[in-house]
């Protein structure tokens, strides 16, 4: 069974950080593209950051010089290391495979359950 676990989330001041991570059983998180979605209620799912086969990253300009995106090869995990942290970042947070990154939600096969980070004085 082809599973993705997202995990580290949880309630943060504004300015914190927090270091989320996405984990896979079933298939191994090394040969496919990884990128991460969050959900704010009442609006649509967006991709911020995706991390490809070959390494290459790339972010969403909300989130550019704040988050950053990396692969654990040796534990088949991407984290998404999240600074400065805003009250406009609180969301489930989700993490997906694929075979290339992408914006669209469609373009991945797989996803995780969510973790939801609060950012909240």
């Amino acid at each position: 069974q082809l599973q993705l676990v997202e995990s580290g989330g949880g309630l943060v001041q504004p300015g914190g950080s927090l270091r989320l991570s996405c984990s896979a059983s079933g298939f191994i998180l090394d040969y496919r593209a990884v990128g991460w979605f969050r959900q704010a209620p009442g609006k649509e799912r967006e991709g911020i950051s995706c991390i490809d086969r070959a390494g290459e990253t790339n972010y969403a300009d909300s989130v550019k010089g704040r988050f950053t995106i990396s692969r654990d090869k040796a534990k088949s995990t991407v984290h998404l290391h999240m600074s400065n942290l805003k009250l406009e970042d609180t969301a489930v947070y989700y993490c997906a495979a694929g075979v290339w990154c992408s914006d669209y939600t469609n373009e991945y096969e797989d996803w995780g359950q969510g973790t939801q980070v609060t950012v909240s004085s």
